[in-house]
């Protein structure tokens, strides 16, 4: 145990005290053109009124609106006083801002004005999963909870349509949910659940009820299981591969994995990357997958080959998420450091970036740009000798 005078030192192991000083040292890096904001990020989704912007859930009890383009983060929807976990866009027209907190409600606000509407009070536990989605007619929200609940609420009068818990195998705090964009229709959406057990669940919701969707068995046609289990621990993120023409879904697990499953298979894996560490986020492109967790790094993944391309450095604590941007060109990531970094993902770049990490191994010095020569002549001397000469 390492002594000292500062309050930093005491009941603090070796271990702890060298990753402290590690990321102190690394914290000035400006890769990934950092926005620094006063809190952990936890959770961010793309704005969709604005090609260039993130909603972002923080830890100070808000949601912040980031433009990565201008830098702007000035416009905050407030009102809990404890952490925001999760956020989502919904509601007629998409003007409504939803946000699950750790005070147990879902707050709103409206997406424009930043004024608080309706807030949804039901869970036992923090809220930590929030989806909108549309059905029979009538906008919804669902959230999940640590308290193992799932549910569903009429957006317009925050009535609780229904409360969802597995019945068969025993469900602990809900972690994602996400809809499927194929077998989810006008009068019933099919939502997929993650939670802190290695199980994943399918739900098919309707106004009137709702029911869990057994699943084939790979391999065993004639086979069900209740669940989706391919993971060994927590699944943290879900997201559909709208990329592909079979729509997988693409799963991130404490197991250190990310997983392809693959829809014609009764989501038996297709694909498993093994980034190394808790994964806490997964983003798809036709080209890349990429990762990012508790070891700090986004890796790009070579979806042809399920190489790792290139490793971006940058984020001092744990990445929580990944959004894509311009068509899936860039990637977007937030970590507890309290950074918001833009990477690119065209490949020129990330070649870039090996070879700059390729000649630092090797000892290498990157070439300083040589300072521009003084001028002998003011702009106003060289345009008359411009003239002169034009004349001769």
């Amino acid at each position: 145990m390492r002594k000292g005078t500062s309050s930093e030192h005491f009941f603090e192991s070796d271990a702890v005290q060298a990753q402290r000083e590690r990321r102190a040292a690394k914290a000035g890096n400006k890769n990934g053109n950092p926005i620094a904001l006063k809190s952990k990020l936890l959770a961010a989704i793309r704005d969709p009124s604005s090609p260039s912007a993130l909603l972002i859930a923080e830890s100070t009890g808000s949601v912040r609106r980031v433009n990565v383009d201008t830098g702007d983060s000035k416009q905050v929807y407030r009102g809990p006083s404890t952490p925001v976990t999760c956020v989502a866009v919904g509601g007629p027209g998409n003007r409504s801002v939803f946000a699950g907190s750790w005070d147990k409600d879902i707050w709103s606000w409206d997406a424009l004005s930043k004024t608080p509407g309706r807030k949804y009070s039901g869970h036992t536990d923090f809220v930590k999963a929030v989806v909108c989605a549309r059905i029979g007619g009538k906008d919804c929200l669902i959230s999940g909870g640590a308290d193992k609940k799932i549910i569903v609420w009429d957006v317009e009068t925050g009535f609780r349509l229904h409360t969802i818990q597995d019945q068969t195998v025993s469900m602990m705090a809900v972690q994602h949910l996400t809809i499927d964009p194929v077998l989810s229709g006008p009068d019933a959406a099919v939502l997929v659940s993650a939670s802190s057990d290695p199980h994943i669940r399918r739900w098919r919701v309707r106004l009137d009820g709702f029911e869990q969707i057994q699943e084939a068995s790979p391999g065993e046609p004639d086979a069900v299981r209740p669940t989706i289990l391919e993971h060994d621990t927590t699944v943290y993120r879900l997201a559909f591969d709208t990329e592909g023409e079979e729509t997988d879904l693409w799963t991130a697990s404490g197991d250190g994995t990310a997983k392809g499953l693959s829809r014609g298979r009764n989501f038996a894996p297709d694909d498993t990357i093994k980034h190394g560490d808790h994964v806490r986020a997964v983003a798809l492109t036709d080209q890349w997958v990429i990762t990012a967790g508790r070891d700090e790094d986004i890796k790009v993944w070579d979806r042809s080959s399920g190489n790792l391309y290139c490793t971006l450095e940058g984020h001092y604590d744990e990445v929580t998420d990944l959004v894509l941007l311009d068509g899936a060109s860039r990637v977007v990531s937030i970590s507890i450091d309290g950074t918001v970094r833009t990477w690119s993902l065209d490949a020129r770049e990330l070649d870039r970036v090996n070879k700059e990490k390729e000649d630092k191994a090797k000892g290498v010095e990157k070439e300083t740009p040589a300072e521009p020569a003084e001028r002998l002549m003011t702009a106003e001397e060289e345009a008359e000798l411009a003239a002169l000469m034009e004349e001769d």
